[in-house]
């Protein structure tokens, strides 16, 4: 008994899938924590992910060659249009998931920039396409959904406020 031969290549596709059932290293995500001045307290930038419309901080993968808090400014700027200026160390980080294309999750570290306002543009690279939300330090916990980033607001509550 013999066995047939193809000429196609034999498809893996199926082991794509299997990524993520493995434990990875976290991923390293540089994200901006834009604050102005408000009515009774300093407000916070909020924006929508694209996906889910879930409330969250600008946030990206770092940007080579440049220094983390200048990537918390530019994140700033692309998702929400917010120019101003970051401290160069950060306020803190916490651990969150970053959701990819084939709707798998890979765990990141997110180091957290305080960028103080300066101004806010109506036109930036993803305008449309992102909410953007100023809420008082104290409703913007209210409003994330995810709790590694309530648990942060509400630890460094006092150094925004």
């Amino acid at each position: 008994m013999g066995f047939a031969r193809t000429s196609a290549a034999p498809d893996f596709s199926w082991l794509q899938g299997l990524g993520g059932l493995f434990v990875k290293p976290a991923r390293l995500q540089i994200a901006a924590l834009c604050i102005r001045p408000g009515e009774q307290e300093p407000e916070i930038l909020l924006v929508s992910t694209r996906d889910t419309g879930r409330f969250i901080l600008p946030k990206g993968w770092p940007e080579r060659d440049k220094p983390a808090s200048e990537t918390a400014l530019i994140e700033a700027y692309e998702e929400a249009g917010v120019l101003g200026t970051a401290d160069p160390r950060p306020i803190g980080s916490f651990r969150s998931y970053k959701g990819i294309s084939n709707g798998l999750k890979i765990r990141t570290k997110v180091l957290v920039f305080k960028v103080r306002f300066e101004k806010q543009l109506k036109s930036f690279p993803e305008t449309g396409q992102r909410k953007r939300l100023w809420l008082p330090v104290s409703k913007a916990i209210e409003k994330v959904d995810e709790p590694a980033l309530k648990r942060f607001l509400r630890r460094h509550a006092s150094e925004i406020l």
